[in-house]
């Protein structure tokens, strides 16, 4: 099994007719997917999606791909393909068209209809290519056919790569269900198909590689939702991500069944639903979701709302219901039902989410308490079943944190793959197909970008380290006026601290240490005022450390007198 190399450094130009896969993101990660494919000199991208921070990266709205390595190459990118519409792999999309707005986007028809709303809020009209399963185009040197798959989103895709190098195999997101909500399975005769004439490299799912057995299907929920809305004495809230379509026709066909009406709450929930339901993906009765004005003056039992927050985001609808902050207030009988998973990381935000909503007398339904939620994702099972299918010559696991790419290379080991067929890459590594072999060549930028605010990149992790800093140390502004003629102190230095423990005694004993600091500075001839703050920095920072343990930030002020 290929690992990774700390010695990689720029790869060697690509060999001709050879093919080179760079993932500059979806290693190692839950999120931020995206696979740049390169051969004949032009460029193939696969998704593009956002990372969101977790609890130490503070104030960091969500994390991009970084796209450095292809910024000098923008026009040599054919095309951005799209397998489907979570945001993990559409939600850097806006960001990449800042760099060259008419690339093509090529998508499901729900695909491409989420991230057109998203453009609009960028006022970005792009160029787009509805593509169906079974359909076959071609970007310059790529040959593409899209194959059904099923997740739990409508219209997923993956793409066969057809390329003089080879044929290389990208699952996207995917399970076997056998009996989807849609009835539109994944299409493994296709996968055989494409076995026989011969995969090349085969990308595939780790997600769940760690996970025995079948993924169980969507259709098993049924009961425990059924149960949520036939028992709770109040209303339901329901909290899902903004674009479970499967989820939230669920969680509708049970709030029809048992006399409730429904409101969606949150702009993104109201954006994806709106546009299910226009184009036939959400089946909606008439008369079933209403506007909350509508909702107010109903009787409690005969009230559904639909929300974001799954995941204990600070600014989705949820948290701000558990933290009093939203116009819905979670009261005594209420039962809230948490119908997505955990993504790792969120753990301690979700469960804080839920502590919360329970304090003020919810009842709170999640997949540790019931059956309310199935991953999308296939488990070992499903992809010993797909590597047996395709019988792919090499495979590189994607999706995936550490843990589940190796998991998901033994699995093809396992199979019969060679083991040096197996390449285990992280975020940035260059694979290399030459002559039917893969190969990692070298390694190119792909650190975190970070989205805060309107600022893209601006933030660097040395920010982020200071946030923490402040966050768990807290600050002292330390302003001294300093003689300009002698380096002294013209007059005792000002303390001011916030987030620092301290009474009206506590900075006493820093004064002579601030003093003896700048005499030495004046003996040395040190005068400027950048150097004597510094001092005075690593003095105030020695004396926190040494005596209450802690390493405030230390904001020095030194003013000539």
């Amino acid at each position: 099994m290929s690992r990774s190399h700390p010695e990689l450094r720029t790869p060697p130009a690509l060999p001709e007719g050879g093919l080179r896969v760079i993932a500059l993101g979806g290693l190692g990660e839950i999120g931020r997917n995206m696979t740049v494919f390169e051969h004949a000199g032009k460029l193939l991208i696969v998704d593009c999606g956002v990372l969101f921070p977790e609890e130490h990266q503070p104030g960091i709205d969500v994390i991009l791909p970084d796209f450095t390595s292809i910024r000098d190459r923008m026009d040599d990118v054919v095309a951005i393909v799209l397998t489907h519409g979570h945001e993990d792999h559409i939600g850097g999309v806006p960001y990449l068209l800042r760099e060259r707005r008419d690339i093509p986007l090529v998508g499901s028809r729900l695909t491409l209809a989420f991230i057109d709303a998203k453009l609009k809020e960028h006022k970005i009209k792009p160029v787009t290519r509805e593509v169906a399963e079974g359909d076959e185009v071609s970007f310059g040197p790529f040959d593409l056919e899209f194959l059904a798959v099923n997740h739990s989103i409508p219209d997923a895709l993956a793409v066969a790569i057809r390329t003089a190098a080879g044929l290389v195999l990208h699952t996207g997101d995917f399970k076997m269900d056998q009996f989807p909500l849609d009835r539109r399975i994944t299409d493994l005769r296709g996968f055989a198909r494409l076995g026989e004439e011969g995969v090349d490299l085969f990308l595939t799912d780790s997600t769940n590689a760690e996970v025995p057995g079948f993924t169980m299907s969507e259709g098993e929920l049924v009961p425990a939702i059924e149960k949520v809305f036939r028992t709770a004495p109040r209303r339901v809230i329901v909290s899902s991500f903004a674009s479970h379509v499967h989820r939230i026709q669920q969680v509708l066909d049970q709030a029809h069944a048992h006399g409730r009406k429904v409101a969606f709450v949150g702009r993104s929930m109201v954006r994806n639903m709106g546009i299910a339901r226009d184009l036939g993906y959400l089946n909606v009765p008439d008369g079933l979701v209403v506007d909350m004005k509508v909702l107010e003056k109903l009787p409690a039992n005969q009230v559904c709302l639909v929300c974001t927050g799954s995941q204990g985001e600070p600014m989705a609808a949820l948290s701000r219901m558990a933290n009093r902050d939203h116009v819905i207030r979670v009261t005594e009988g209420d039962t809230v039902l948490l119908a997505s998973s955990l993504i790792p990381g969120n753990e301690n935000a979700i469960y804080r989410v839920i502590n919360e909503l329970t304090r003020w007398g919810a009842n709170v339904v999640h997949k540790g308490n019931a059956k309310v939620h199935v991953s999308g994702h296939a488990s070992a099972g499903e992809l010993v079943y797909c590597y047996n299918l395709v019988q792919p010559r090499n495979v590189m696991p994607v999706h995936g944190e550490w843990r589940h790419l190796r998991a998901n290379g033994d699995l093809a080991i396992r199979t019969g793959v060679h083991p040096k067929g197996v390449v285990l890459a992280e975020d940035g590594f260059v694979v290399d197909l030459v002559n039917g072999r893969v190969s990692i060549t070298g390694k190119v930028s792909a650190g975190n970008v970070y989205v805060d605010g309107e600022t893209v990149g601006g933030a660097t992790e040395a920010h982020l380290k200071d946030r923490r800093n402040l966050a768990e140390e807290g600050v002292i502004t330390v302003v001294a006026i300093v003689d300009a003629d002698t380096g002294r102190l013209a007059e005792p230095p000002d303390f001011l601290a916030r987030g620092f423990v301290h009474d009206e005694s506590t900075f006493t004993e820093v004064e002579p240490l601030i003093e003896k600091a700048l005499a030495r500075a004046a003996e040395e001839g040190v005068g400027g005022a950048i150097q004597l703050e510094q001092l005075i920095s690593r003095a105030v920072g020695q004396w926190a450390h040494r005596t209450y343990r802690r390493s405030p930030m230390v904001i020095p002020i030194v003013i000539d007198a």
